[in-house]
Formats: C-alpha cells, structure tokens, sequence
C-alpha cells in the first residue's frame, strides 16, 4: 500500500483524507440513524396510552425527549400545552414543526459533507490525472524521452483516478441511501405529530370550554348580585 501511495504522488494525499473523513461519516450515520434512536415503532401508541387520561408529569416528559428524535418532537407538544392549558391548535402546530425542523437538522447531520466528498473526490482524482499527464510531457524532450519519469507520471495518472472512484462511488451510494432513510423518518415523525396534536387537542378544548364556564358562571353571580 505505501508503495502504491509513493507511486500516486503528492495528489493522493486529499484523497486519502476524503476516504478517511467519508468512512468515519459513514459509520457515524449507520450508528445514528437506527430506527431505535429516531422513531422507535410503539413510541406514539405508548405515550397516547399514558396521556389518554391526563397529561403525564415533567419528569415523565422528560424521559420521552431522551428516549428517542420522535420523542422529543411529542414532548415539545405536552410542555407546551403543560404550560398552556388553553394553547390555541395554531400555536401547537407551529410548536410541532419548530420540534421537528429542529430533529430534521440532527437528522441530515454530516450528510453534506458526506455529499461533498463524494462530489469532489472524482475532481481531486482528476488533479491527479492532469499532474500526471503534467509529468508525461515533461519527460520527453528534443534528446528523447525519460523511461523513469515517463513511467513515474503514468502511475501518477492511473493511480488517482482509480482511486478517486474508489472513494467517490462508495460516498455517493451511502450518501442516497442516508438521504432516503432521513425522508422516511421526516414522514413519519410528520404523521406521528399530526396524530399527536389531534390528541392533544382534546385536553385543549376541554380546558377552553372550562375557562368559558367559569366565565359564565362568573358572570352570572356578577349579574345576581
């Protein structure tokens, strides 16, 4: 292998870092973008049965948001309508797409770098290329040619072109692969919050039809008096 780098020339050097950085992208998304840590399947039935009733406590909630990036989409939804009984469905669904612009950003993560190298590494391996041609032409002359150099510029040339595909092919195959993982999961989450916030609806409209009573029978000791 370092034989094969020496005879790529100074070129290889970026891609040797692109494949490093892409590699470790990689593996850092796979362990990231598990469905248990993004939207665990049972997650929404299981905090609708524990809020079916009442709407659980702050350290319940809490425990949600750490659970999972579904989780703390729900549980941007509970502490505001915790600390706003009467919070109109307008304002909880900006809640929900504040939460899930802010889970969509963790969500794409890395994957324009990701993007990035696999855009950029055919260029750096055609760089490679061009400084290879560079030092085939530079090894003829009126005398004839260098044998050495001629040989030095052709190994140059292949080598990092070949390499620049190794690099860019792999990056670009995990990168859509990523990118369709992160669309299924904004689909989801978008479909678990508009389900969500209908259920959370109830307790709004219970507390506003409550706020309204007391109004009313406010009133109506007011006017007796």
């Amino acid at each position: 292998m370092f034989s094969i780098i020496q005879a790529a020339g100074w070129p290889i050097w970026p891609l040797l870092l692109c494949s490093v950085v892409a590699l470790a992208l990689i593996i850092e998304r796979f362990a990231s973008l598990r469905g248990a840590k993004i939207a665990p399947p049972t997650l929404l039935d299981e905090v609708i049965s524990v809020s079916n009733q009442q709407l659980p406590s702050a350290e319940v909630v809490n425990k949600l948001a750490e659970s999972s990036l579904l989780g703390q989409v729900l549980a941007s939804g509970l502490r505001a309508v915790i600390a706003e009984p009467r919070l109109p469905d307008a304002r909880l669904r900006q809640t929900f797409e504040l939460a899930g612009r802010a889970a969509i950003h963790k969500l794409e993560r890395y994957l324009n770098t990701l993007g990035t190298i696999a855009t950029a590494a055919p260029l750096l391996g055609l760089l490679g290329t061009v400084v290879g041609m560079i030092e085939i032409f530079g090894s003829q002359s009126p005398t004839g040619g260098n044998p050495t150099q001629l040989a030095h510029g052709i190994s140059i040339a292949l080598y990092n072109t070949a390499f620049g595909l190794i690099v860019a092919i792999p990056s670009l195959m995990s990168y859509r692969y990523f990118r369709g993982r992160v669309e299924g999961y904004v689909l989801e989450m978008e479909q678990a919050s508009e389900r969500f916030m209908a259920h959370l609806s109830r307790f709004t409209q219970q507390a506003t039809a409550q706020a309204q009573m007391q109004a009313q029978a406010q009133a109506s000791r007011t006017g007796l008096r």
